[in-house]
């Protein structure tokens, strides 16, 4: 029996069949130097067992048109305000909503905009400073 065996693996060793070749690394991944056809592909396989929702997705909803109205107004309003206190035209002007009131002051050319979300009480002071004229 143990001739057998070492015969069989006499045998094999000296097959033509049994050699070993050089091992070469092929990326697939065309970020890593894959085939760049490989990427779309990729990308569908990563897309298909993505399963996670991106945060907040079940929150946003569309504005209506009436809000979308409100908010290019105000948009526009404190647009002409600030350009009214920075071309020097007045010193201070305010402006205010449900949401938020906006202060805007010139002090001598240094452009100083308040704005206080209602909600909250929170206060976000930006100063913009060289203003000669627009």
């Amino acid at each position: 029996m143990k001739i057998i065996k070492a015969a069989a693996l006499t045998l094999l060793c000296a097959s033509p069949f049994a050699g070993a070749g050089e091992l070469v690394y092929q990326p697939i991944n065309p970020s890593f130097g894959g085939d760049p056809f490989n990427g779309s592909y990729l990308l569908g396989k990563a897309q298909a067992q993505d399963t996670n929702d991106p945060p907040g997705i079940d929150r946003f909803e569309p504005l209506s048109s009436t809000e979308r109205l409100i908010e290019s107004l105000q948009s526009r309003l404190i647009s002409q305000l600030i350009s009214d206190v920075g071309s020097g035209d007045v010193n201070q002007g305010s402006f205010d909503s449900s949401e938020f009131g906006v202060v805007i002051v010139d002090e001598n050319g240094q452009l100083s905009i308040n704005v206080t979300d209602k909600s909250t009480g929170d206060v976000t002071t930006i100063n913009v400073g060289g203003l000669t004229g627009f």
